[in-house]
């Protein structure tokens, strides 16, 4: 079968025949995956070759709804427009060391419900940090942005860091992600694999950054940083702002979330939990691989139209 993509024509039965050429087809509906490939709950560290990828992806149905026990040959995969020259593992992690950076837009135009986004906020964090691995931290921005608390796994020291937030002044939007990307997440080290994420909540109405929207992304893709971005628009009609936070939420592997009151913002908290704990990893060295620090595009799909793959667009290659 021959797709177009970008004006890039590849052909998806071979992209991925590399990985798993001698492993029958099957429906992931109707079969259940091999012991080996059971959700990994004790998966060994994975220390990664600076020349090799950790692919962390999400699987969904058209409902929304998280597809578990896939295989290796449900899906295809393009890095830089070739097939992997390798795989060096596949699993399914339901329980990854989180690195997560809650991001709160303190500004101005959202006073009227920010105390409720606090509250959200500290119940998210006292359901996602389970674990002695896990780490936050809390960052509040309107013109600029301010570190409130460092990362720590303390719900108290978070929760206090949320509550020092008030809200006043522009909103500074792409300055505050592009910092927490570089000054947080981009160094952020600890057992391999990991999962970052920022959780930003804001209405996405940037009047004060000094960084541009693409500047924000490609730090955050840097970082290897996914955003998940909870609009605080409560309007029937979509805005300007929710554009943006889609873009970001899009270009990085992420998902928005639009809840229709400020009392449905747990809803979306309680989404993005689920899906950080429902993930797959796929490590692959890739092929022709050159250490000049240029982007390198990927496209992951499921061979299984009706299952969507959410990963990252691509990452920077490392520069020797």
């Amino acid at each position: 079968m021959i797709r177009k993509f970008s004006g890039f024509v590849f052909t998806m039965a071979f992209a991925f025949s590399v990985l798993h050429a001698q492993q029958p087809a099957a429906s992931p509906a109707a079969q259940p995956a091999p012991a080996a490939q059971q959700p990994d709950v004790n998966a060994p560290t994975i220390r990664l070759n600076v020349n090799e990828v950790n692919l962390i992806f999400t699987v969904t149905n058209k409902r929304g709804e998280y597809i578990p026990n896939l295989r290796q040959s449900d899906f295809a995969l393009l890095d830089d427009q070739k097939a992997p020259a390798s795989v060096k593992s596949f699993h399914q992690q339901i329980n990854l060391p989180l690195r997560v950076g809650v991001v709160i837009d303190a500004s101005t135009s959202i006073r009227s419900r920010f105390q409720f986004e606090q509250q959200s906020a500290t119940e998210f964090l006292l359901q996602i940090l389970k674990a002695k691995s896990d780490q936050a931290f809390v960052m509040g921005f309107d013109s600029t942005a301010t570190i409130q608390q460092d990362w720590t796994n303390n719900i108290d020291a978070l929760e206090a860091g949320v509550n020092r937030l008030r809200p006043g002044g522009g909103t500074a939007l792409f300055d505050a992600v592009y910092t927490a990307c570089r000054d947080k997440l981009l160094t952020e080290r600890g057992p391999e694999p990991v999962r970052k994420a920022i959780v930003l909540i804001s209405d996405g109405d940037d009047d004060q950054s000094r960084v541009y929207q693409e500047e924000a992304i490609k730090e955050c893709q840097r970082a290897e940083t996914i955003i998940y971005s909870i609009s605080t628009n409560w309007t029937p009609s979509r805005g300007k702002g929710d554009d943006v936070l889609t873009k970001l939420s899009e270009e990085t592997g992420g998902q928005v979330f639009f809840p229709p009151s400020v009392e449905e913002m747990t809803k979306s908290f309680t989404s993005i939990e689920e899906e950080l704990r429902s993930q797959y990893s796929l490590v692959y060295t890739p092929a022709d691989f050159k250490y000049n620090g240029a982007f390198r595009p990927i496209y992951l799909y499921c061979n299984d139209r009706r299952y969507q793959a959410r990963a990252k667009k691509g990452y920077f290659a490392p520069r020797q």
